[in-house]
């Protein structure tokens, strides 16, 4: 039985602040441990990456720069990230010369990023710098911020024992039941942290609102609502909230999004589709930050079973958790917020990731789309029966998504991963 004190530490773990995409960040902080141990910027930077932070690496807009990919961020990391930042460890880009420096490193080759041979991990970057005759390593692993290993000079200073399994909630195994008593029970006070989170990522929406980020996805939706093309209901609401914070973030907008399981844009969908429900329902504070605390949580509770990187893009999972959290505002009961976990895995589950770019928002759009319509569905008593992937009891309907995204798509994983590697080189 998982209990409360453990509720709250998963809370706390998977909602922390990212600037940028948090691969590329991983990378970043890597590097800018290279360089606290080498006590300065290094020479030269290298960067082994497992495929799946390769391929959420490549066209991805790093923030503050107005470039792509890994290479300048891990570039930026080696010159001026600083590792008590975490996942904000590119905030100090604008400070001085730091963005000159990072370029000129790019442009005159001494930035690598290459594939990790034989790596099985989904989630590793390995650092290595020098500087002139030292030479510093930085490795992490299966989270974006765990260190498993660092080394100067050939001389390992840090080293833990690598964990498998489901990082996302360091191996605590929930049920929607738990989850369901732990949101409605729990003292509010305890759990009131959660709104940090509401005002950060609805700030990253108004950005993309008011400037022409990525594919403009939120900004266009709004335009129609303008013209009277679309309805001002809170479908499109929730849609142009949570697609323009996307398209801000995935085109290097400088501000921080609150994460779900390593993910930016995962923590824009289990947060920003439930703000927006809130208002409609003109529910209380309280109620917001229990039903925020139902849609993290759920959206981890997936997450144990698949980990944080996989062929099945993760925005069907936050938003898997964004439907209980709109159903909970909505005054629905224990087996209607099974009901939508249902019907958002019969809906969304086999969306692929290819990798972090512009194109995401598209995703977040889908995932919204489908946590309200299947919302709707639950508290009218609608659900998906017995048949598919989808099981009678939620729970193995749950744990069948996990084993599609682990287990089931490697091979499509591989698959994309060569197919982005072929367009780069071509």
């Amino acid at each position: 039985m998982v209990t409360e004190e453990q509720f709250i530490a998963i809370l706390q773990r998977e909602m922390i602040p990212a600037l940028g995409c948090t691969e590329p960040v991983a990378c970043a902080l890597a590097c800018a441990k290279c360089g606290e141990l080498l006590g300065g910027a290094p020479d030269r930077v290298t960067v082994y990456v497992s495929g799946n932070i390769y391929k959420n690496g490549m066209g991805v807009g790093i923030p503050g720069t107005g470039m792509i990919g890994l290479p300048i961020a891990a570039a930026l990391g080696a010159i001026c990230g600083k590792v008590e930042y975490g996942l904000e460890v590119l905030k100090d880009v604008a400070v001085g010369d730091n963005l000159q420096r990072a370029k000129d490193m790019v442009s005159s080759e001494k930035v690598s990023v290459v594939l990790k041979p034989g790596c099985t991990d989904k989630l590793y970057a390995e650092a290595v710098c020098t500087k002139d005759s030292e030479s510093a390593v930085a490795v992490i692993a299966h989270g974006h911020t765990n260190f498993i290993k660092y080394s100067l000079n050939d001389e390992v200073l840090f080293e833990k024992v690598q964990q498998q399994g489901g990082e996302s909630s360091k191996g605590v195994e929930m049920s929607l039941r738990e989850i369901w008593d732990f949101c409605n029970n729990v003292d509010i006070e305890k759990i009131s942290f959660l709104k940090a989170g509401v005002e950060m990522n609805k700030a990253i929406s108004e950005a993309g609102l008011k400037s022409e980020y990525g594919l403009q996805i939120g900004k266009t939706l709004k335009e129609n609502v303008g013209q009277g093309i679309l309805a001002n209901d809170f479908l499109t609401k929730a849609l142009i909230t949570a697609t323009a914070a996307s398209d801000a973030r995935m085109d290097g907008c400088p501000k921080p999004v609150m994460t779900n399981s390593g993910s930016g844009n995962q923590g824009i969908t289990v947060y920003l589709p439930v703000v927006v429900a809130a208002k409609q329902f003109n529910a209380s504070d309280e109620q917001l930050i229990r039903a925020l605390a139902m849609s993290n949580l759920v959206s981890a509770h997936i997450h144990y079973y698949m980990g944080h990187l996989s062929a099945l893009c993760g925005i069907m999972l936050a938003a898997t958790g964004a439907a209980t959290g709109i159903v909970f505002l909505m005054g629905g009961d224990f087996n209607r917020v099974a009901n939508a976990v249902k019907t958002m895995s019969s809906d969304l589950t086999g969306m692929i990731c290819d990798g972090a770019k512009s194109g995401c928002a598209l995703k977040v759009y889908s995932g919204v789309s489908a946590a309200v319509q299947a919302a709707l569905l639950a508290m009218q008593g609608i659900q998906t029966f017995n048949s598919g992937i989808v099981d009678a009891e939620v729970e193995n309907t749950i744990k069948n998504v996990g084993i599609i995204g682990s287990v089931g798509m490697e091979q499509t994983d591989e698959t994309i991963l060569q197919i982005m590697c072929q367009k780069g080189n071509s």
